[in-house]
């Protein structure tokens, strides 16, 4: 198996900025012989984080070997989490935008032996709860720490201290029903059954739920990284994970 750029639908300036960061982490520590070059580790990465290959074909294809890989891997989710912002640099840069719009997604894990809380009632599965936040262009702004995923939404946004930074920073925020009493500069949609909201209320829920759509198309950036899409990791290493790809993603829109 051979592995080529053309196979990772990521521009070259995430490649070249991780190739730099990895150079300079290796200059740093001082290491002076690696089995293979910056460059290359930076493609090995991506394509486990971006494609979902295992590590035992990323291996095969590099000619290193399976604890060689991992070792390289590791290193560089660490070396890339440590970039991604944090709460308030990310709505301190939304701070130009009409709105923003927060949703949350599951990641499914497999199941562990202390896997109550990581049960979600709603979507019927095991997984973690990630929280996102997207511009007015459904771009995603940001992805909070995960979550177990029994946590509902607005606990997960007052978790994180979203609403309180909304507010200080004067953002308006377009949410879903989930987000039902957090106050601040959230807006959510009217709650009633559709047969008893008043002609008003109904052409408000339809033009809100079109706004919040945008939503789900930050959710689907994010979930295009296909690592994520079936997470069997340790639980306290997803956080790391989601801020490991969040950060190409920014670097690819910049």
């Amino acid at each position: 198996m051979r592995l080529h750029p053309s196979g990772i639908d990521l521009s070259s300036s995430a490649l070249r900025r991780l190739s730099g960061l990895l150079a300079a982490r290796r200059l740093e520590r001082g290491t002076r012989w690696w089995r293979l070059p910056a460059g290359r580790q930076a493609l090995l990465v991506l394509a486990h984080l971006r494609c979902g290959h295992a590590y035992a074909q990323l291996a095969a294809g590099c000619g290193i070997g399976t604890t060689t890989d991992y070792r390289y891997v590791t290193k560089a989710v660490e070396v890339l989490a440590t970039l991604a912002p944090d709460i308030t640099a990310a709505v301190r840069s939304a701070a130009c935008k009409v709105f923003v719009v927060p949703d949350g997604t599951l990641l499914p894990i497999g199941r562990i032996a202390a896997d109550r809380p990581y049960c979600s009632g709603k979507h019927h599965r095991h997984g973690m709860n990630v929280q996102i936040l997207a511009d007015p262009s459904g771009r995603l702004l940001w992805a909070w720490p995960a979550l177990p995923g029994a946590i509902h939404d607005i606990k997960a946004a007052r978790t994180h201290g979203l609403i309180d930074v909304l507010a200080g920073a004067n953002l308006p925020c377009w949410a879903d029903k989930a987000y039902r009493g957090t106050g601040g500069t959230v807006r959510v949609p009217y709650w009633a059954r559709w047969e008893r909201l008043s002609a008003g209320q109904q052409a408000h829920n339809r033009s809100h739920a079109k706004i919040r759509a945008l939503g789900e198309q930050a959710v689907a950036t994010l979930k295009s990284w296909r690592f994520l899409r079936k997470l069997r990791r340790s639980t306290t290493r997803i956080t790391n994970l989601v801020k490991a790809v969040l950060t190409p993603h920014l670097t690819t829109e910049s």
